[in-house]
Protein backbone atom coordinates (compact mmCIF):
# COMPACT_ATOMS: atom_id res chain seq x y z
CA UNK A 1 0.00 0.00 0.00
CA UNK A 2 0.82 3.37 -0.79
CA UNK A 3 -0.07 5.79 1.65
CA UNK A 4 -1.38 9.43 0.28
CA UNK A 5 -1.62 12.49 1.37
CA UNK A 6 -4.02 15.07 -0.06
CA UNK A 7 -1.77 18.74 0.40
CA UNK A 8 -4.84 21.58 1.20
CA UNK A 9 -4.36 25.13 1.91
CA UNK A 10 -5.25 28.72 1.16
CA UNK A 11 -3.65 30.04 -2.25
CA UNK A 12 -0.84 30.96 -1.55
CA UNK A 13 -0.13 29.51 1.55
CA UNK A 14 2.94 27.73 0.44
CA UNK A 15 1.73 23.91 -0.56
CA UNK A 16 3.19 23.83 -3.52
CA UNK A 17 6.38 24.90 -2.02
CA UNK A 18 6.37 22.02 0.39
CA UNK A 19 4.93 19.75 -1.67
CA UNK A 20 7.88 20.71 -4.36
CA UNK A 21 10.62 20.23 -1.01
CA UNK A 22 9.35 16.77 0.12
CA UNK A 23 8.76 15.22 -2.90
CA UNK A 24 12.29 16.76 -4.37
CA UNK A 25 10.56 17.42 -7.56
CA UNK A 26 10.97 21.18 -9.33
CA UNK A 27 8.15 20.17 -11.74
CA UNK A 28 5.60 21.75 -9.50
CA UNK A 29 4.04 24.69 -10.34
CA UNK A 30 4.47 27.36 -7.86
CA UNK A 31 2.79 30.77 -9.01
CA UNK A 32 2.09 33.79 -6.75
CA UNK A 33 -1.09 34.21 -8.67
CA UNK A 34 -4.05 32.80 -6.57
CA UNK A 35 -5.85 29.99 -8.62
CA UNK A 36 -3.19 28.88 -10.63
CA UNK A 37 -3.56 25.47 -9.47
CA UNK A 38 -7.28 24.06 -10.58
CA UNK A 39 -6.77 20.10 -10.71
CA UNK A 40 -5.85 17.90 -8.57
CA UNK A 41 -2.02 16.23 -9.62
CA UNK A 42 -0.25 13.50 -7.64
CA UNK A 43 3.52 13.41 -7.41
CA UNK A 44 5.30 10.67 -6.43
CA UNK A 45 8.10 10.95 -3.50
CA UNK A 46 10.26 7.80 -5.42
CA UNK A 47 13.26 6.12 -4.43
CA UNK A 48 15.11 4.07 -7.05
CA UNK A 49 11.89 4.56 -9.75
CA UNK A 50 9.68 2.72 -6.87
CA UNK A 51 7.41 4.98 -6.01
CA UNK A 52 6.71 5.42 -0.99
CA UNK A 53 4.33 7.72 -0.74
CA UNK A 54 1.53 9.97 -3.12
CA UNK A 55 1.78 13.69 -2.39
CA UNK A 56 -1.54 15.10 -3.93
CA UNK A 57 -1.47 18.77 -5.22
CA UNK A 58 -4.82 20.35 -4.90
CA UNK A 59 -6.34 23.21 -6.13
CA UNK A 60 -6.66 26.32 -2.90
CA UNK A 61 -10.12 26.87 -0.79
CA UNK A 62 -11.99 29.09 -2.66
CA UNK A 63 -15.40 29.76 -0.88
CA UNK A 64 -14.69 27.56 2.56
CA UNK A 65 -17.64 29.37 4.00
CA UNK A 66 -20.33 28.25 2.01
CA UNK A 67 -18.65 24.58 2.24
CA UNK A 68 -19.56 24.14 5.46
CA UNK A 69 -22.88 26.24 5.57
CA UNK A 70 -23.88 23.66 2.73
CA UNK A 71 -21.97 20.54 4.94
CA UNK A 72 -24.33 21.86 7.83
CA UNK A 73 -27.43 21.32 5.89
CA UNK A 74 -26.88 18.03 4.85
CA UNK A 75 -28.28 14.77 6.76
CA UNK A 76 -25.34 12.75 6.28
CA UNK A 77 -22.60 12.77 8.34
CA UNK A 78 -18.85 12.43 8.10
CA UNK A 79 -17.41 11.44 4.59
CA UNK A 80 -20.92 10.90 3.42
CA UNK A 81 -21.78 14.37 3.98
CA UNK A 82 -18.60 15.37 1.56
CA UNK A 83 -19.45 12.58 -0.85
CA UNK A 84 -22.92 14.15 -1.21
CA UNK A 85 -21.66 17.73 -1.58
CA UNK A 86 -18.95 17.30 -4.04
CA UNK A 87 -21.94 14.95 -6.18
CA UNK A 88 -24.59 17.98 -5.87
CA UNK A 89 -22.25 21.14 -5.87
CA UNK A 90 -19.27 20.48 -8.12
CA UNK A 91 -21.43 22.14 -11.24
CA UNK A 92 -21.55 25.12 -8.92
CA UNK A 93 -18.70 27.59 -10.36
CA UNK A 94 -18.28 29.01 -6.54
CA UNK A 95 -17.57 25.07 -5.42
CA UNK A 96 -15.88 23.82 -8.22
CA UNK A 97 -12.48 24.01 -6.86
CA UNK A 98 -13.40 23.06 -3.60
CA UNK A 99 -14.99 20.29 -4.34
CA UNK A 100 -12.05 19.31 -6.50
CA UNK A 101 -9.66 19.60 -3.77
CA UNK A 102 -11.74 17.34 -1.28
CA UNK A 103 -11.58 14.31 -3.93
CA UNK A 104 -8.46 12.84 -2.66
CA UNK A 105 -9.69 12.73 0.91
CA UNK A 106 -12.89 10.97 -0.10
CA UNK A 107 -11.00 8.17 -1.67
CA UNK A 108 -8.58 7.57 1.52
CA UNK A 109 -5.80 10.06 1.18
CA UNK A 110 -4.55 11.34 4.62
CA UNK A 111 -4.37 15.54 5.05
CA UNK A 112 -1.55 18.05 5.03
CA UNK A 113 -2.66 21.37 5.94
CA UNK A 114 -0.48 24.37 4.73
CA UNK A 115 -0.76 27.83 6.15
CA UNK A 116 1.73 31.07 5.87
CA UNK A 117 2.35 31.19 9.57
CA UNK A 118 4.01 34.36 9.22
CA UNK A 119 0.48 36.20 9.04
CA UNK A 120 -2.61 36.40 11.38
CA UNK A 121 -4.81 34.13 12.26
CA UNK A 122 -8.19 34.80 10.64
CA UNK A 123 -11.60 33.41 10.73
CA UNK A 124 -12.10 32.05 7.45
CA UNK A 125 -8.53 30.10 8.42
CA UNK A 126 -10.57 28.61 11.31
CA UNK A 127 -13.53 27.41 8.94
CA UNK A 128 -11.13 25.84 6.24
CA UNK A 129 -9.65 24.11 9.80
CA UNK A 130 -13.32 22.64 10.71
CA UNK A 131 -14.25 21.89 7.28
CA UNK A 132 -10.83 19.10 7.47
CA UNK A 133 -11.85 18.45 11.21
CA UNK A 134 -15.33 16.99 9.90
CA UNK A 135 -13.55 14.70 7.54
CA UNK A 136 -12.63 12.27 9.91
CA UNK A 137 -9.36 11.84 8.21
CA UNK A 138 -5.94 11.50 9.77
CA UNK A 139 -4.33 15.36 9.39
CA UNK A 140 -1.31 17.18 9.85
CA UNK A 141 -1.10 20.97 10.17
CA UNK A 142 1.83 22.31 8.64
CA UNK A 143 2.87 26.33 9.34
CA UNK A 144 5.12 27.09 6.27
CA UNK A 145 6.51 29.80 8.42
CA UNK A 146 9.87 32.67 7.88
CA UNK A 147 12.14 32.20 10.38
CA UNK A 148 11.92 36.09 11.11
CA UNK A 149 8.14 36.17 10.95
CA UNK A 150 7.27 34.63 14.13
CA UNK A 151 5.23 36.49 16.29
CA UNK A 152 1.49 35.02 15.29
CA UNK A 153 3.11 31.76 15.78
CA UNK A 154 1.38 30.99 19.08
CA UNK A 155 -1.97 32.21 18.44
CA UNK A 156 -2.04 29.57 15.50
CA UNK A 157 -1.12 26.57 17.14
CA UNK A 158 -3.45 27.23 19.99
CA UNK A 159 -5.93 27.24 17.20
CA UNK A 160 -4.33 24.35 14.60
CA UNK A 161 -4.31 21.91 17.91
CA UNK A 162 -7.80 22.22 18.24
CA UNK A 163 -8.47 20.31 14.97
CA UNK A 164 -5.03 18.40 13.70
CA UNK A 165 -3.31 15.26 15.33
CA UNK A 166 0.11 16.71 14.62
CA UNK A 167 1.85 20.51 13.60
CA UNK A 168 5.18 20.89 12.39
CA UNK A 169 6.94 23.85 11.55
CA UNK A 170 8.44 23.72 8.09
CA UNK A 171 9.92 26.44 5.98
CA UNK A 172 9.48 24.94 2.27
CA UNK A 173 11.99 26.93 0.81
CA UNK A 174 14.83 26.57 3.56
CA UNK A 175 14.12 23.00 4.16
CA UNK A 176 17.18 20.93 5.02
CA UNK A 177 17.26 17.14 4.52
CA UNK A 178 17.26 16.85 7.79
CA UNK A 179 14.24 18.75 8.13
CA UNK A 180 12.43 16.66 5.67
CA UNK A 181 13.24 13.67 6.97
CA UNK A 182 11.76 15.03 10.28
CA UNK A 183 8.49 15.76 8.38
CA UNK A 184 8.09 12.36 6.92
CA UNK A 185 8.79 11.37 10.68
CA UNK A 186 6.07 13.38 12.23
CA UNK A 187 3.46 11.95 9.41
CA UNK A 188 3.50 8.60 10.65
CA UNK A 189 2.29 9.71 14.00
CA UNK A 190 -1.04 11.02 12.28
CA UNK A 191 -2.43 7.83 12.46
CA UNK A 192 -1.03 4.62 14.18
CA UNK A 193 -1.74 2.27 11.37
CA UNK A 194 0.80 4.45 9.01
CA UNK A 195 3.87 4.09 11.77
CA UNK A 196 5.20 -0.01 10.93
CA UNK A 197 4.90 1.63 7.30
CA UNK A 198 6.51 4.93 7.41
CA UNK A 199 9.57 3.31 9.69
CA UNK A 200 10.14 0.97 6.46
CA UNK A 201 10.00 4.02 4.20
CA UNK A 202 12.32 6.51 5.89
CA UNK A 203 15.18 3.62 6.98
CA UNK A 204 14.58 3.60 2.88
CA UNK A 205 15.27 7.41 2.69
CA UNK A 206 18.30 7.45 4.78
CA UNK A 207 19.46 4.58 2.82
CA UNK A 208 19.22 5.92 -0.69
CA UNK A 209 20.70 9.33 1.42
CA UNK A 210 23.63 7.50 1.81
CA UNK A 211 23.86 5.89 -1.39
CA UNK A 212 23.49 9.29 -3.14
CA UNK A 213 26.60 10.52 -1.23
CA UNK A 214 28.99 7.47 -2.27
CA UNK A 215 28.16 8.17 -5.89
CA UNK A 216 29.07 11.89 -4.90
CA UNK A 217 32.30 10.51 -3.36
CA UNK A 218 32.55 9.08 -6.36
CA UNK A 219 32.45 11.69 -8.67
CA UNK A 220 34.73 13.71 -6.50
CA UNK A 221 37.72 11.02 -6.95
CA UNK A 222 37.16 10.40 -10.90
CA UNK A 223 37.14 14.58 -10.74
CA UNK A 224 40.89 14.02 -8.91
CA UNK A 225 42.06 11.36 -10.51
CA UNK A 226 41.17 12.88 -14.05
CA UNK A 227 42.50 16.43 -13.00
CA UNK A 228 45.68 15.51 -11.11
CA UNK A 229 47.82 13.93 -13.43
CA UNK A 230 46.22 16.15 -16.58
CA UNK A 231 48.72 17.40 -18.91
CA UNK A 232 48.83 19.06 -21.95
CA UNK A 233 51.61 19.51 -24.97
CA UNK A 234 52.79 20.43 -28.07
CA UNK A 235 55.76 20.36 -30.15
CA UNK A 236 57.81 23.50 -31.43
CA UNK A 237 59.72 24.04 -34.18
CA UNK A 238 61.86 26.58 -33.16
CA UNK A 239 62.62 28.75 -29.94
CA UNK A 240 60.84 31.63 -31.59
CA UNK A 241 57.36 30.29 -31.00
CA UNK A 242 58.08 28.57 -27.45
CA UNK A 243 56.41 31.52 -25.11
CA UNK A 244 53.37 31.53 -27.66
CA UNK A 245 52.40 27.80 -27.51
CA UNK A 246 53.30 28.14 -23.75
CA UNK A 247 50.48 30.49 -23.35
CA UNK A 248 48.14 28.47 -25.73
CA UNK A 249 49.02 25.35 -23.45
CA UNK A 250 48.27 26.70 -20.91
CA UNK A 251 44.75 28.19 -21.52
CA UNK A 252 43.93 24.54 -23.08
CA UNK A 253 44.92 23.59 -19.41
CA UNK A 254 42.35 25.86 -17.52
CA UNK A 255 40.22 25.21 -19.69
CA UNK A 256 40.21 21.35 -19.30
CA UNK A 257 40.72 21.07 -16.13
CA UNK A 258 37.54 23.61 -15.68
CA UNK A 259 35.77 21.90 -17.64
CA UNK A 260 36.30 18.39 -15.90
CA UNK A 261 34.66 20.38 -13.02
CA UNK A 262 32.03 21.52 -14.17
CA UNK A 263 30.92 18.61 -15.80
CA UNK A 264 31.48 16.98 -12.05
CA UNK A 265 29.62 19.93 -10.13
CA UNK A 266 26.30 19.07 -12.42
CA UNK A 267 26.26 15.27 -12.08
CA UNK A 268 26.02 16.32 -8.29
CA UNK A 269 23.01 18.71 -9.05
CA UNK A 270 21.66 16.01 -10.99
CA UNK A 271 21.52 13.22 -8.34
CA UNK A 272 20.06 15.04 -5.89
CA UNK A 273 16.75 15.86 -8.79
CA UNK A 274 17.39 19.63 -9.68
CA UNK A 275 16.55 19.19 -13.29
CA UNK A 276 14.55 22.19 -14.27
CA UNK A 277 15.31 25.52 -12.11
CA UNK A 278 19.03 26.93 -12.01
CA UNK A 279 20.85 26.45 -8.68
CA UNK A 280 21.37 30.58 -7.76
CA UNK A 281 24.40 30.52 -6.02
CA UNK A 282 24.75 33.31 -2.76
CA UNK A 283 26.19 36.67 -3.88
CA UNK A 284 29.17 35.73 -1.95
CA UNK A 285 29.91 32.75 -3.27
CA UNK A 286 33.46 31.80 -4.10
CA UNK A 287 31.49 29.29 -6.30
CA UNK A 288 30.92 32.44 -8.56
CA UNK A 289 35.16 32.96 -9.06
CA UNK A 290 37.00 30.76 -11.65
CA UNK A 291 38.63 27.60 -10.28
CA UNK A 292 42.39 29.63 -11.07
CA UNK A 293 40.99 32.67 -9.93
CA UNK A 294 43.37 34.42 -7.37
CA UNK A 295 40.23 35.23 -4.76
CA UNK A 296 39.56 30.85 -4.84
CA UNK A 297 43.40 30.69 -4.05
CA UNK A 298 43.08 32.87 -1.66
CA UNK A 299 40.21 31.79 -0.03
CA UNK A 300 40.30 27.87 -0.63
CA UNK A 301 42.97 25.14 -0.39
CA UNK A 302 45.62 24.54 2.37
CA UNK A 303 46.81 27.12 4.96
CA UNK A 304 50.34 28.05 5.72
CA UNK A 305 50.80 24.94 8.27
CA UNK A 306 49.12 22.50 6.80
CA UNK A 307 50.77 23.20 3.03
CA UNK A 308 54.29 22.49 5.47
CA UNK A 309 52.40 19.21 6.56
CA UNK A 310 51.50 18.22 3.05
CA UNK A 311 54.91 19.05 1.61
CA UNK A 312 56.61 16.89 4.23
CA UNK A 313 53.90 14.24 3.43
CA UNK A 314 54.52 14.07 0.17
CA UNK A 315 58.38 14.77 -0.11
CA UNK A 316 58.39 17.94 -1.36
CA UNK A 317 61.79 19.28 -1.08
CA UNK A 318 61.95 23.31 0.20
CA UNK A 319 63.19 26.08 -1.65
CA UNK A 320 61.01 27.58 -4.64
CA UNK A 321 59.83 30.46 -3.80
CA UNK A 322 55.85 31.35 -4.27
CA UNK A 323 55.55 33.87 -6.54
CA UNK A 324 58.01 32.30 -9.45
CA UNK A 325 55.96 32.40 -12.85
CA UNK A 326 57.16 30.30 -15.58
CA UNK A 327 58.25 32.26 -18.32
CA UNK A 328 55.54 35.15 -17.31
CA UNK A 329 52.64 32.63 -17.51
CA UNK A 330 51.07 31.72 -14.10
CA UNK A 331 48.12 30.36 -12.88
CA UNK A 332 47.15 33.70 -11.67
CA UNK A 333 47.95 32.64 -7.73
CA UNK A 334 51.31 32.60 -7.47
CA UNK A 335 51.59 36.37 -6.32
CA UNK A 336 48.28 36.21 -4.47
CA UNK A 337 49.91 33.04 -2.11
CA UNK A 338 53.06 34.70 -1.84
CA UNK A 339 51.91 36.12 2.09
CA UNK A 340 50.09 32.52 2.82
CA UNK A 341 52.76 30.56 1.52
CA UNK A 342 55.82 31.87 2.23
CA UNK A 343 58.95 30.12 0.42
CA UNK A 344 57.39 26.57 0.20
CA UNK A 345 58.39 25.03 -2.46
CA UNK A 346 54.80 22.70 -2.12
CA UNK A 347 53.40 25.35 -4.52
CA UNK A 348 55.56 23.96 -7.57
CA UNK A 349 55.90 20.31 -6.17
CA UNK A 350 59.25 21.12 -4.84
CA UNK A 351 60.86 21.57 -8.57
CA UNK A 352 62.89 25.00 -9.14
CA UNK A 353 62.54 26.95 -12.93
CA UNK A 354 66.49 27.88 -12.66
CA UNK A 355 67.60 24.57 -14.27
CA UNK A 356 67.10 24.94 -17.74
CA UNK A 357 63.25 25.34 -19.57
CA UNK A 358 60.46 24.47 -17.05
CA UNK A 359 56.68 25.20 -16.47
CA UNK A 360 54.48 24.25 -13.59
CA UNK A 361 57.60 22.28 -12.26
CA UNK A 362 58.05 20.25 -15.39
CA UNK A 363 61.08 20.39 -17.55
CA UNK A 364 60.74 21.31 -20.86
CA UNK A 365 62.34 19.08 -23.76
CA UNK A 366 63.62 20.55 -26.09
CA UNK A 367 61.26 19.18 -29.24
CA UNK A 368 58.14 19.21 -26.55
CA UNK A 369 56.28 21.86 -24.06
CA UNK A 370 54.54 20.06 -21.32
CA UNK A 371 52.07 21.88 -19.23
CA UNK A 372 51.06 20.09 -16.32
CA UNK A 373 50.06 18.35 -13.84
CA UNK A 374 49.86 20.71 -11.32
CA UNK A 375 52.01 19.29 -8.00
CA UNK A 376 50.78 22.70 -5.78
CA UNK A 377 49.75 20.33 -3.15
CA UNK A 378 47.30 22.80 -2.76
CA UNK A 379 45.72 22.40 -5.98
CA UNK A 380 43.69 18.88 -5.14
CA UNK A 381 42.28 20.57 -1.80
CA UNK A 382 40.87 23.19 -3.53
CA UNK A 383 39.55 20.87 -6.13
CA UNK A 384 37.95 18.95 -3.34
CA UNK A 385 36.12 22.55 -1.59
CA UNK A 386 34.78 23.46 -4.43
CA UNK A 387 33.22 20.33 -4.81
CA UNK A 388 32.10 19.67 -1.06
CA UNK A 389 30.83 23.40 -1.09
CA UNK A 390 28.76 22.78 -4.61
CA UNK A 391 27.08 20.12 -2.41
CA UNK A 392 26.52 21.59 0.70
CA UNK A 393 24.47 24.35 -1.81
CA UNK A 394 22.88 21.53 -4.09
CA UNK A 395 20.87 19.37 -0.95
CA UNK A 396 20.50 22.32 0.87
CA UNK A 397 18.69 24.20 -1.66
CA UNK A 398 14.84 23.33 -1.53
CA UNK A 399 12.79 22.17 -4.75
CA UNK A 400 9.75 24.36 -3.76
CA UNK A 401 12.81 27.19 -3.78
CA UNK A 402 12.52 29.53 -7.05
CA UNK A 403 15.39 32.21 -6.23
CA UNK A 404 17.75 32.87 -3.82
CA UNK A 405 16.94 33.70 -0.32
CA UNK A 406 19.37 36.56 0.96
CA UNK A 407 19.10 34.00 4.10
CA UNK A 408 21.59 31.46 2.69
CA UNK A 409 24.94 31.70 3.94
CA UNK A 410 28.11 30.59 2.38
CA UNK A 411 31.99 31.18 3.15
CA UNK A 412 33.63 34.56 1.79
CA UNK A 413 37.14 35.79 1.81
CA UNK A 414 37.05 37.81 5.38
CA UNK A 415 40.16 39.16 6.75
CA UNK A 416 42.69 37.12 4.15
CA UNK A 417 41.61 34.14 5.87
CA UNK A 418 41.18 30.56 4.29
CA UNK A 419 38.08 29.44 5.10
CA UNK A 420 37.71 26.22 2.85
CA UNK A 421 36.57 22.75 4.46
CA UNK A 422 40.13 21.36 3.88
CA UNK A 423 41.22 23.90 6.65
CA UNK A 424 39.38 21.88 9.18
CA UNK A 425 41.05 18.80 8.50
CA UNK A 426 43.22 17.47 10.99
CA UNK A 427 47.22 15.92 10.31
CA UNK A 428 45.47 12.26 10.01
CA UNK A 429 43.38 13.63 7.57
CA UNK A 430 45.76 15.51 6.05
CA UNK A 431 47.85 12.61 5.76
CA UNK A 432 45.17 10.32 4.37
CA UNK A 433 44.10 13.25 1.84
CA UNK A 434 47.35 13.55 0.33
CA UNK A 435 48.20 10.24 0.11
CA UNK A 436 45.96 9.70 -2.39
CA UNK A 437 46.06 12.94 -4.06
CA UNK A 438 49.75 11.38 -4.89
CA UNK A 439 48.48 8.35 -6.13
CA UNK A 440 45.56 9.47 -8.31
CA UNK A 441 48.47 12.35 -9.35
CA UNK A 442 50.94 9.42 -10.49
CA UNK A 443 47.85 7.54 -12.24
CA UNK A 444 48.97 4.38 -9.57
CA UNK A 445 46.75 1.19 -9.99
CA UNK A 446 48.63 -1.13 -7.16
CA UNK A 447 47.01 -2.80 -4.76
CA UNK A 448 47.97 -0.41 -1.94
CA UNK A 449 46.90 2.55 -4.16
CA UNK A 450 44.06 0.85 -4.40
CA UNK A 451 43.83 0.77 -0.50
CA UNK A 452 44.87 4.66 -0.15
CA UNK A 453 41.43 5.01 -2.13
CA UNK A 454 39.35 3.40 -0.77
CA UNK A 455 40.30 4.58 2.44
CA UNK A 456 40.01 8.25 0.74
CA UNK A 457 36.36 7.27 -0.50
CA UNK A 458 34.91 5.79 3.48
CA UNK A 459 36.64 9.21 4.61
CA UNK A 460 34.66 11.48 1.86
CA UNK A 461 31.39 9.88 2.23
CA UNK A 462 32.03 10.32 6.41
CA UNK A 463 32.41 14.16 5.39
CA UNK A 464 29.66 14.29 3.06
CA UNK A 465 27.21 12.58 5.67
CA UNK A 466 28.17 15.21 8.15
CA UNK A 467 27.29 18.01 5.84
CA UNK A 468 23.95 16.84 4.79
CA UNK A 469 22.88 16.13 8.60
CA UNK A 470 24.54 19.75 9.54
CA UNK A 471 27.46 18.34 11.91
CA UNK A 472 30.81 20.05 11.96
CA UNK A 473 33.38 18.87 8.95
Amino acid sequence: MIPQFAVIGHPNEGKSSVLSTLAEDDSVVISPLPGETRKCRTFPITIDGRPMVQLVDTPGFQNPRKILASLKKKSASGLDAFKELTQNEASDPDLADDCELLRPVLTGAAIIYVVDGSRPLRTVDKIEMEILRLTGRPRMAVLNNKEEEQQYLNGWKEELRKNFNSIRLFNAHQATYVERINLLQALKSIDQDLEPLFDSIIQSFEIDWQNRNSQVASKIIELLKQALPYTVSSSIKTEDNRKQIEQKLYEQYKKQVSKLEEQTLKAIRKLYKHNIFNIELPENSILHDDLFSEKTWQVLGLNKKQMMIAGGIGGATLGATADIVAHGLSFGLFTALGTVLGSTGALLGGKKFSQGHKLLGIPLGKEEVIVGPNKNHSFPFILLDRSLLYYNHVINWAHGRRSHQATTTEISLQNDKMQGFSTLLDKKEMRLCTEFFNVARENKTDSSSAEKEQLFFHFLTGKLQNISTGKQV
